[in-house]
């Protein structure tokens, strides 16, 4: 069931009619709750977690080299971690079972290397933040806490996403 939920949204497919799912939309946290502790690696293999990124706004893209909604999507992560600086940490996590050459290979190729690359091949994140399916990005305050999240492929661009998560972010 999972798996077939996990295609599903890789595909870019409508999930079952719900209330609760607003694919490409930012769904806020109220309360906002503590992130998980999760940890990866970057593209090194240096351990890295989410309480490196303590401090800082922070938002968590899961996604996975064969997930069309996910490459579609990253150009705008892109352009937002660029329009935002060190307001926001944009942090690639990659679900990919291949490791670092698969992922490495990808990035080269789709010119992604101004993201922040992780790799996640035992999908520890995708479990910790108890996610139905990819991309799934999650914006984390800069004390820990989940501000909220978007499932599925997103426009970072759009003023409606701009409209949502900029209040949450510090003053530039």
């Amino acid at each position: 069931m999972a798996v077939a939920l996990l295609v599903a949204l890789s595909a870019g497919a409508v999930l079952a009619q719900s209330d609760d799912i607003k694919l490409g939309q930012f769904i806020a946290e109220n309360p906002p709750q503590p992130a998980p502790a999760i940890s990866f690696t970057d593209m090194a293999g240096n351990a890295a977690s989410l309480a490196d990124f303590k401090g800082h706004v922070t938002l968590v893209n899961l996604w996975a080299t064969w997930c069309q909604p996910c490459l579609k999507e990253m150009p705008s992560l892109i352009r937002l971690q660029a329009k935002e600086g060190a307001a926001l940490k944009v942090v690639a996590v990659s679900e990919d079972l291949g490791g670092a050459d698969k992922v490495k290979a990808f990035v080269d190729k789709h010119d992604l290397g101004k993201l922040a690359i992780y790799l996640d091949p035992k999908n520890a994140a995708m479990h910790g933040f108890e996610l139905r399916g990819l991309p799934t990005s999650v914006l984390i305050g800069s004390d820990g806490k989940i501000l909220g999240k978007v499932e599925g492929q997103a426009d970072w661009d759009s003023d409606k996403i701009e409209a949502a998560i900029k209040p949450l972010l510090p003053a530039n």
